[in-house]
């Protein structure tokens, strides 16, 4: 999902490129203001490319949750109160598309895409969408509670959805930009010093 200009906000799931055989990494991000550099990546417990799956992203004001088949992976806390901005003031698309990264996306620009394996395929399955209608100065969801409201819609993560989070994050995290000290060596960004739930 993102907002338009050099301000943009965004919220991704992206699938980098892999060998024939290595694992599929899901890389997730965060922008605000323009600004990302709050990636978190994961290798799938599944082979991607043999089923549909289920790739979800709950965005409330408190936070946002990224699951895949119902299981929490990333919570990214609304940390305002500390000085790092959220999104939330602009209205945003989903966008979904495939686009050439190897300079960085396939282990680290080492390889390149193979076109002669073109043209490539994304297929969606049972595509749905609740969202609050920006309608110009105010959302719809600001009048009336119009998105059908689950509990990690309204609330945080309950005690079953924490512990497949921590197993998700244990098991299958294979970066995560708050524990990167080589590439904030002055200290990590302040969302990363405080409680994860």
């Amino acid at each position: 999902m993102s907002s338009q200009g050099p301000t943009h906000d965004e919220i991704d799931f992206e699938f980098l490129g892999n060998l024939s055989g290595d694992p599929y990494i899901l890389h997730t991000n965060v922008f605000t203001q323009g600004k990302g550099n709050r990636e978190q990546q994961f290798y799938l417990w599944f082979d991607p490319t043999r089923n549909f799956h289920t790739y979800s992203i709950i965005w409330k004001p408190q936070h946002i949750i990224f699951l895949v088949d119902n299981i929490p992976i990333r919570v990214f806390k609304n940390a305002e109160s500390v000085g790092v901005p959220f999104p939330k003031s602009q209205p945003m698309r989903i966008y979904s598309s495939l686009w050439n990264a190897d300079d960085w996306a396939t282990r680290g620009g080492l390889v390149k895409t193979d076109w002669a394996k073109a043209p490539f395929t994304a297929y969606y399955r049972n595509f749905k969408a609740n969202a609050c209608v920006w309608s110009g100065t105010s959302s719809s969801c600001a009048k009336t509670n119009s998105v059908s409201a689950g509990a990690w819609e309204t609330n945080g993560l309950d005690a079953p959805g924490r512990r497949r989070l921590r197993w998700v994050q244990k098991y299958f995290m294979i970066y995560n930009y708050c524990t990167d000290l080589k590439r904030f060596p002055q200290g990590v960004p302040p969302e990363c010093k405080r409680p994860r739930f």
